[in-house]
């Protein structure tokens, strides 16, 4: 195929056969369309004689849950091939194994994770994930450090810069997640019961102001190859396993953007399950969140400290000022986060999911008074303590 074209189950198998990729034998491949997502189509391709099986993933020109108005580049898909790649060689065994991809169609055939379930469907039903927050923590880590400044020369930072330029991607990010929530938009949408809260919100001068800098920051670092779009519905997860995909907002940005996303998700399932009086997730994802920024804190330090390339930033004094910055742009984007998933465009089924409308309800203005906090005050909460101290404070 040398030009663009949509693929569906036919095609998909076809194309698999012509390139004679992953599958020994043919004769027994079957195809079904699983994606469920905002911008792609998703193939699950299975050979019946061994059950071995494959994922494709296409782009499409546009954001599916849209529709043909919100106009999408193709290249993100080479992007999220390319970064998902670079987070292979950093931290094996943490992301897909990426099997082909083709720019022209804007497809990637990779690992079928099926034996893994998606986070976000895990936490709903209460289960828990004891090697999650570490090993989250060290992915964010080292992906984060050794794409940054302080490890990469800075010819090749530079080159990155070039390869991972995406903006479209990023404009949906600086829209949904850093715009509308705050200063309104036809985009979002919510339950009326909570209309006080949200004019409150969006009358609020000091959080605007606050929004407005994370926004800034988000349009003009480039710290690090950030994933882009860290949430628990990007991260599949067994019990002794996490494989982190979806990785097509990947671009260069402000570090504290990605462990914000993360441990924003964590505070919208905390949410959920308090207000449910589910106990155990609630401690749990207290803890998970702990975890998430200790476990990223060390080895981002240790990293720092053991591989720091130039001698400007290699030392101490430094290397603590960086992660003191880090920390509070997470509580700021983790505000940004939390509180774009009840006002904004796209909401997650921890609350969504809650049949039972007045306890959604509060569920909701819990989390909008969480996120406000950590926007309000991410220059004041200097460590992770205070975080949950403040946290509970709220339960």
């Amino acid at each position: 195929m040398n030009k663009y074209q949509k693929l569906n189950a036919e095609k998909a198998i076809e194309y698999v056969k012509q390139y004679n990729i992953f599958f020994t034998h043919y004769e027994h491949l079957r195809c079904e369309e699983i994606g469920d997502g905002n911008l792609n189509l998703v193939f699950r391709l299975i050979n019946d004689n061994d059950n071995k099986s494959l994922i494709i993933k296409q782009a499409l020109p546009y954001a599916r849950c849209v529709g043909e108005s919100w106009p999408l580049s193709l290249d993100r898909a080479r992007i999220e091939a390319e970064s998902t790649q670079i987070q292979a060689n950093i931290c094996p065994g943490y992301v897909p194994k990426i099997y082909h991809t083709d720019n022209t169609l804007a497809l990637t055939i990779m690992e079928d994770l099926s034996d893994h379930v998606v986070l976000r469907n895990g936490l709903i039903s209460g289960q828990s994930y004891p090697e999650l927050p570490q090993q989250i923590g060290s992915f964010l880590a080292h992906t984060l450090f050794y794409t940054s400044n302080l490890y990469l020369d800075s010819h090749l930072k530079k080159q990155y810069l070039r390869q991972f330029i995406n903006p479209d991607l990023c404009k949906i990010t600086e829209d949904l997640v850093l715009t509308d929530p705050f200063f309104g938009s036809e985009r979002n949408h919510y339950d009326q019961d909570i209309q006080t809260q949200v004019t409150e919100l969006q009358n609020n001068q000091q959080l605007q102001l606050n929004v407005a800098a994370l926004k800034l920051k988000f349009l003009s670092s480039t710290e690090a190859l950030l994933h882009g779009d860290v949430h628990t519905g990007s991260i599949f997860v067994t019990k002794n396993s996490m494989k982190v995909f979806d990785s097509e907002f990947a671009y260069y940005g402000p570090m504290g953007f990605d462990i914000g996303l993360i441990i924003g998700n964590m505070v919208l399932s905390l949410c959920s399950h308090f207000i449910q009086n589910n106990l155990n997730s609630v401690n749990y994802c207290l803890n998970a969140i702990e975890i998430i920024w200790q476990t990223f804190e060390s080895k981002f330090t240790t990293l720092a400290k053991e591989h720091t390339q130039d001698l400007a930033f290699k030392n101490d004094i430094y290397i603590n000022h960086t992660i003191k910055n880090i920390f509070a742009d997470t509580l700021g984007y983790t505000g940004c986060e939390v509180i774009r998933r009840i006002i904004g465009l796209a909401h997650v089924e921890d609350l969504d999911g809650m049949e039972n409308k007045t306890l959604k309800n509060k569920a909701e203005i819990l989390a909008l008074t969480i996120g406000q906090q950590f926007i309000l005050e991410q220059n004041q909460l200097h460590t992770i303590d205070n975080v949950i101290q403040k946290l509970q404070g709220h339960l």
